[in-house]
């Protein structure tokens, strides 16, 4: 499996989104989809995508 880190290529803002769809071999785009569903109707907030962004690693 793949690591969980921040791609440099394909970010759209801080590429938590992108890494959690390469960690999981999914679509990055039915990532971040869902990731704005969530915090649009089932309250996600935006803090859990800002604790991603820290906690997450940058790729060398």
């Amino acid at each position: 499996m793949k690591q969980l880190v921040r791609p440099r290529e394909g970010r759209m803002i801080a590429g938590a989104c992108a890494a959690v769809a390469n960690r999981f071999g999914v679509n990055v785009v039915a990532v971040r989809i869902l990731t704005l569903l969530a915090m649009v109707f089932f309250g996600l907030s935006l803090w859990v995508y800002i604790a991603l962004w820290i906690l997450i690693p940058s790729e060398d």
